[in-house]
């Protein structure tokens, strides 16, 4: 009996030792994947409580930790709103990462922890090029007529609109002719995009191709790449994800897009570096990486910092009227133009209606001609998926929208858990569809748009 009691004293003792090396070492070095689970957690809060005015707490539990990996369930939050800042740490002490949130330039990760230089980023005030009048019909205005019962009907039905809706607007000839909200959500408050965010990126690099700033064949596109392989790669490879970069877009575990976002203060100097692994202009590889590095090069053609990050509103928000659009910089300033622009469904909406004018709102022209032809058009190396400038061809799932019985001059913007604007311009028909809504459930927007176009024939 004392020989067993010596025996279990000593097996305590070594599970003592072994946890307290654990857990030394996890404070010291935390793995990877539990800084991208933490700095994920962070920059979603952040983002949902200062932008969105959502309570922290549920976006933890809804956004967060319902739909993610298991690990997220060990994660909690300490929103500071007065130094405008959000924590997370894995059972309260382990891999911690920090958000900081920038009036005009929403929040970022800081994932080396320098929170001073993250906040000494800063967007100038900028002039307002237009005011939205609430009581002015919508475009222009917020004023929307009562849905047609026959619209109001289908976005009524959950099949429909899908498991997670946040939001759904339906624009017919330029106006809003039926919308739904989702349950705490409702038509002042802004929602992740997340690559919906490329087209709109593909639409700033149009407007500094009208100004003459960029060209689509343009090529040494950055300093860095200036010889070599890389300076090949002229910008209509980047627009169409044919750049023969090396990117992985997984997100299952710490890959390239995972660590880009989440372990990189600055996103476009790790894209910047991948190495090529295929001719530029030949094969396709869908890479939020390239979307950052298209936000570098589009800024960098501005004449400084303090021009480049005021230069989305100016050029392109303000005239639109997306009042509500906020594009989020990373750490050191350049817009995570893959991912990050929260604006709300109507002003989603006005964005698709701008495709369907062709670029031209208001009587102005701020896309060059044939740029929104090129928006739509497929390209081969992505099998007639991917379009070239920053869009899809077809809608989630990959299926050829004709499957679904929708107009085959249909295209998409297409986002991370069921973020989707579908743009039919023959018909004048723009269907936004928001929610939180993982691919996994098989949910299929192209179902609800097919309807919503028989009902408005």
């Amino acid at each position: 009996m004392r020989l067993l009691r010596k025996i279990l004293k000593g097996l305590a003792l070594a599970v003592v030792v072994v946890l307290a090396g654990a857990s030394g070492w996890l404070l010291i070095a935390p793995p990877d994947l539990l800084r991208v689970g933490t700095g994920y957690a962070a920059k979603m809060v952040c983002s949902n409580a200062f932008l969105a005015g959502r309570d922290p707490q549920e976006v933890l539990a809804l956004d967060v930790q319902a739909p993610g990996h298991p690990l997220l369930r060990l994660v909690g939050v300490v929103v500071d709103t007065a130094d405008h800042t959000v924590t997370a740490r894995m059972l309260g002490v382990f891999a911690p990462s920090i958000a900081v949130y920038r009036e005009g330039l929403g929040c970022a990760s800081v994932p080396d922890g320098d929170v001073r230089a993250a906040m000494a980023v800063g967007v100038p005030t900028v002039p307002t090029s237009s005011q939205v009048d609430p009581a002015s019909p919508w475009p222009q205005g917020e004023a929307v007529d009562a849905a047609d019962r026959r619209i109001a009907a289908l976005l009524a039905d959950p099949a429909l609109v899908g498991p997670g809706m946040r939001a759904v607007v339906a624009v017919k000839d330029g106006r809003i002719v039926g919308e739904v909200y989702g349950e705490g959500f409702s038509a002042s408050t802004p929602l992740l995009g997340w690559s919906m965010a490329k087209t709109v990126t593909g639409a700033i690099i149009g407007h500094l191709v009208v100004d003459g700033r960029l060209g689509l064949d343009d090529d040494r596109l950055l300093p860095q790449w200036s010889e070599g392989p890389h300076a090949a790669i002229r910008l209509r490879d980047l627009l169409a994800m044919e750049s023969g970069l090396e990117f992985n877009e997984d997100y299952g575990d710490v890959t390239d897009v995972t660590r880009m976002l989440y372990l990189e203060p600055d996103m476009a100097a790790f894209s910047m570096d991948k190495p090529i692994v295929a001719k530029p202009g030949e094969t396709f590889n869908y890479s939020s990486g390239s979307s950052v590095l298209l936000s570098r090069i589009w800024m960098s053609r501005l004449p400084d910092k303090a021009a480049a990050l005021a230069y989305p509103r100016a050029a392109l928000f303000d005239p639109l009227g997306m009042r509500s659009a906020v594009l989020e910089a990373d750490s050191v300033g350049t817009f995570v133009g893959s991912s990050y622009l929260y604006a709300t469904a109507r002003d989603w909406a006005r964005f698709g209606q701008f495709l369907v004018e062709d670029g031209v709102w208001n009587g102005k022209r701020l896309l060059p001609e044939g740029f929104v032809a090129a928006i739509r058009r497929p390209t081969v190396a992505s099998g007639g998926r991917y379009t070239e400038i920053q869009a899809w061809d077809v809608g989630p799932g990959d299926e050829p929208d004709e499957r679904f019985g929708l107009n085959p001059d249909t295209f998409w913007l297409q986002g991370h858990d069921g973020q989707v604007v579908a743009v039919m311009p023959s018909e004048r028909l723009v269907v936004v569809r928001m929610g939180l809504t993982p691919s996994k459930l098989g949910y299929r927007p192209q179902k609800l748009v097919k309807a919503l176009a028989d009902a408005l024939r």
